[in-house]
């Protein structure tokens, strides 16, 4: 089991490059943060760029893979932000894996003015999104003046990534999916599958709706002839996976009884959401 750890973009980057650092020298495999312009209960509250803060996070580390959980069309278009990601893992040497998502209904949904989407449209707007990031992180081939499409949502003339990618053949693309067509896309165009279950307050009824994604994962798996990297977000729980730590363990061994690759786990807070203990990270961690 590989362990990921997710640290919010909150802190000046004076502080929160210990977090970062600490997070490779604990023994995590992966570092995440999340890409939103602004985030929930945490509105009022400071929060850094994303694709910044990773570019530094890279500048302090060595072996931990970096990566965004995740990034969203709601604010982004994918030729800028492809050329952001490849630049971010030639600065990374190669360690950046690019977490997606079709984008929630919240301030990153309506900050720029746009109107309200129907599930419909989300879902084609990301269809479109994870489309041209997968070619476009590629890169141009060989001859090719640049890279163009034309759809509903995004359109490209001519765009160009300059350089081969650091990763052969990409960056790899880690698709957030619950609902049938995410988890059919993922399976298409993915290298590996996020999922946070459903939202209530249930323990148990979390657990059994993550089984059932997994099931749907699987069908679409067996369709497509692969098998996509699982990964599997601790914390979207109704209870903080570093609560204690029996807590962490007792949901890191029911992932791993449904086949999950990666568990990931979030830093813990003073106050307010994830709130916790660093002692009990720490705990944790040396166990890995």
């Amino acid at each position: 089991m590989r362990h990921g750890i997710v640290i919010l973009p909150q802190r000046p980057w004076a502080e929160a490059r210990r977090q970062w650092s600490s997070a490779e020298g604990l023994g995590f495999d992966s570092a995440w943060t999340y890409d939103h312009l602004s985030w929930r209960s945490l509105a009022d509250q400071p929060w850094q760029a994303t694709v910044p803060t990773l570019v530094a996070a890279a500048t302090v580390t060595t072996d931990i893979r970096l990566g965004t959980f995740v990034a969203s069309p709601n604010f982004r278009h994918p030729v800028p932000f492809a050329k952001e990601i490849a630049t971010l893992d030639d600065i990374a040497g190669g360690r950046v894996q690019l977490g997606v998502g079709s984008g929630g209904t919240g301030f990153d949904a309506s900050v720029l003015g746009q109107r309200v989407l129907t599930p419909g449209e989300r879902h084609r707007r990301f269809v479109e999104f994870v489309t041209a990031l997968d070619r476009l992180l590629r890169h141009e081939s060989e001859g090719e003046r640049g890279i163009s499409f034309d759809g509903e949502w995004f359109r490209a003339v001519d765009a160009r990534m300059v350089g081969m990618p650091r990763q052969s053949p990409r960056v790899p693309l880690l698709v957030a999916a619950d609902g049938p067509r995410a988890i059919a896309l993922a399976v298409q165009r993915g290298d590996g599958w996020i999922t946070l279950g459903s939202q209530g307050d249930d323990l148990d009824a979390w657990w059994r709706s993550v089984r059932e994604r997994v099931r749907r994962l699987e069908d679409e798996e067996s369709r497509e002839g692969r098998r996509l990297q699982r990964l599997l977000s601790l914390d979207a729980a109704p209870r903080f996976s570093l609560e204690s730590v029996g807590a962490f363990e007792d949901a890191e061994g029911r992932a791993s009884e449904l086949g999950f690759d990666e568990v990931i786990v979030h830093w813990p807070r003073a106050e307010g959401v994830y709130a916790g203990d660093e002692a009990v990270l720490f705990e944790v961690a040396s166990r890995f």
